[in-house]
This record gives C-alpha cells, structure tokens and sequence, in this order.
C-alpha cells in the first residue's frame, strides 16, 4: 500500500540519508555530494538547502513525533539564524562557505520566502517563539524591499537594490518576474499563515491569488507561463511540466487555508485544468517529461518533477473521484520512482535525472544547493498526512 512504502522511504531512506549530512565541525550540513557519493565538506553551503533541511526535519518531527528529527531540525535553525542571516541588512544570503561566512550575499525573493517557510514550520514542530517572530520579520522586509505595486521582484544585491535575476532565469531569457518565485512566495507567506494565523500573510496570499489567475495562467494554452518582463509579457513559449503539476496541488492547499469556499472553487478549477493538462500532454512511459521549449518535448525525467507529479495527480483524483486516470498514473509513477529514481546503493538518495531509457545522468550531484530532501521528503510526509493509502 501506497502509505507503508512511503513511511518506509521516508524513515528507512530519505531521514538517515539527511541526517548522516548534518555538520558537527561547522554547523549545518553539507552542501555537496557528487554522484559518486563523495560529500565535499569544503563546498559552498546553500542557504535555499539549509532552509529546505530544515523545513525537511521539522515536518518530520510534527508528522511522526520524532524527537531526534527535531534536534536535526534545531540544528539547521541555529545554523539558519547564526550563519545565513545578514545582521547588517537583513534578509538571508544566497550562500555561505563551508564555515558559514557569507559566500554570494546576493538577496533573492525566492531565498527569502522559503526561509518564511521553514521557519514557520520549525515553529509549528518546536513552539520556539522566536522562531516565529523571525518568520513574520523576513516577511516584514519581503513586503517592503521585494514587492512593487504589481507584484513581486526578484533579485537583489546585499542592500536589497534591484540586481539582475540569472539565478531564477533559465532557457536562455533574463526574466524580471518568474512564476517560480511568485509560487514560493505563495508557499511560504501560507505556512506562516498556517501557523500563526497572521492576516498580513493572508492579504498577501489573496493578492498573489489574483496576480496566479489574470497573469500567471494562460486559460487558452491550460498552463502557466514562466518568464516574465516587468509588465507579465511572457518572454518565452515553454510549458513546465513539473511547476505546472506543482502549482497544481500546492496552490490548492495554500487557498484552502484561507477558508473562503468561493475562492478555493474558482482558483481550484484552474488548478485542475493544469493537472488534467499534464496527464493528457506531459505523461508517457510511466513518468512525466520535464519540459517544453517553442513545440519540443525535453523527455528527461527529473527527480522533483516526478515526486510532484504523484502529488499532483492524486490531489486532483481526491477532487474528482470519478476521474480514476489520475489515482492510476500516480501510483504508475510511483513505481517509476522506485525503480528507476531511488538510488539502490548503499548510502544513497535518489538520482537528480534519468534519461528516456531510465539510464541515471551521471553527471548530476546527489546533494548540492538545489539538490534536497523537499520535493521528494514532501511527497512523503503528505501521503502520510492525507492519509492516501492506496494500493500500488
């Protein structure tokens, strides 16, 4: 059944895997490892990781009550507090060296908003009060340094003066708004919602709501587009399968929590119109392609890409019982994930990509600043948390 074998991955595989990571030298965890399972010890430490690995073992510890997940949790939180924040400008860096002194002090949205999410998370799992209150004062500064009057900008230098976007820019464009870092920004604004309540996160959600359905989703197409000028041109034809899936069940929980039936219905059809989308054009061969660029399927299949599209599928089937083919493709893709995308060497994760054929990408980290236990740990912890337990 679909919740024992993900208990077990989760437990027996991801949790050992992030754990034997951790940094006693330096404080929080490494953040490198080849695929030949070598850790650098000496590589640069990632803040978006280190947030990642913490909202990791957080949840872990609120989902399965355990204690040793939330003294890893507490770790990267020190780690969190001590190294990656700036106390001259605010804000979290993009990166630290392997002792925790400030590497690439560039100031990104899409940094800041998951440092919101983990730290909302550790909360929840932990009580720590301070914690919180660092939440709600990232999402203080986001609201003031990274926002405009029609949404949210993306790069910054130390002091938060706008900067060029190339580390959210992708397939050739420099983009001054992405629908990446708007969903992030959503993501983590909802878990400081979920977990204190503020209505300042729940204003900010309904306004990303608005900017998702009139600029993000393009009805005709059934997608979202992904690079943006500053006025929401689309500077691109690429469909993103894996964001779309993402969105698809991530944006739904967000709404939900605001508890307006209304809101959840007329976000919620979008949503699933992206879900059905993805299952008539993106899956094939038991998996989900990862892209496409002006008419050209990229047929690599990516790890998080596949862990959100389990996720994706089976929220849409919760939605719409009746429609069985998303329940069927996601316990389908499952199985690709096991056989194909989890590591079976001793010490091992899960590979970053395969190609057409199911042959692992050598050349891709098993750990590194993108690489980490939140797409595919999520999957997871939410098949346990919904209870989802079907046979597979």
């Amino acid at each position: 059944m679909l919740m024992k074998q993900a208990r077990d991955m989760l437990e027996n595989q991801l949790i050992p895997f992030w754990a034997a990571l951790r940094d006693d030298e330096y404080g929080g965890f490494y953040g490198q490892m080849g695929y030949d399972l070598q850790i650098d010890r000496h590589a640069a430490k990632g803040c978006i990781l280190n947030s990642r690995i913490l909202w990791f073992f957080s949840r872990c510890a609120q989902e399965l009550g355990r204690k040793d997940c939330l003294e890893l949790a507490r770790h990267a939180y020190r780690f969190l507090t001590e190294k990656c924040l700036d106390p001259s400008c605010g804000g979290v860096y993009w990166s630290v060296d392997h002792r925790g002194k400030a590497l690439d002090d560039t100031k990104h949205t899409y940094n800041q908003a998951f440092a919101v999410y983990a730290l909302s998370a550790y909360y929840e799992a932990s009580g720590d009060a301070e914690a919180l209150a660092l939440a709600q004062s990232l999402f203080s500064l986001m609201e003031e340094k990274c926002r405009d009057q029609d949404g949210y900008l993306e790069a910054f230098d130390r002091a938060f003066c706008p900067s060029s976007n190339e580390k959210l820019s992708e397939n050739g464009v420099l983009a001054e708004r992405t629908m990446n870092t708007l969903l992030h920004v959503f993501e983590g604004y909802a878990g400081l919602y979920q977990a204190s309540g503020d209505e300042r996160a729940g204003k900010a959600m309904h306004l990303i709501l608005e900017i998702y359905r009139g600029k993000i989703f393009h009805p005709a197409l059934r997608r979202q587009e992904v690079f943006f000028d500053l006025h929401y041109n689309s500077l691109i034809d690429l469909h993103s399968y894996g964001h779309d899936i993402e969105s698809s069940w991530l944006i739904d929980w967000g709404c939900g929590l605001l508890g307006s039936p209304a809101l959840s219905a007329k976000i919620g059809a979008i949503n699933q119109s992206l879900a059905h989308h993805i299952l008539e054009r993106a899956y094939q061969k038991h998996s989900i392609l990862n892209e496409c660029e002006n008419g050209v399927d990229d047929p690599t299949r990516v790890w998080w890409v596949q862990a959100e599209a389990v996720l994706g599928f089976l929220n849409a089937w919760q939605k719409e019982p009746s429609c069985t083919a998303f329940r069927d493709a996601a316990v389908d893709i499952w199985g690709f994930i096991r056989k194909q995308l989890v590591d079976p060497r001793p010490g091992g994760e899960w590979f970053w990509s395969v190609d057409a054929d199911g042959a692992p990408h050598t050349g891709k980290p098993i750990v590194s600043p993108w690489k980490c236990p939140y797409h595919n740990g999520r999957l997871c912890l939410e098949i346990i948390r919904r209870k989802w337990d079907v046979p597979c």
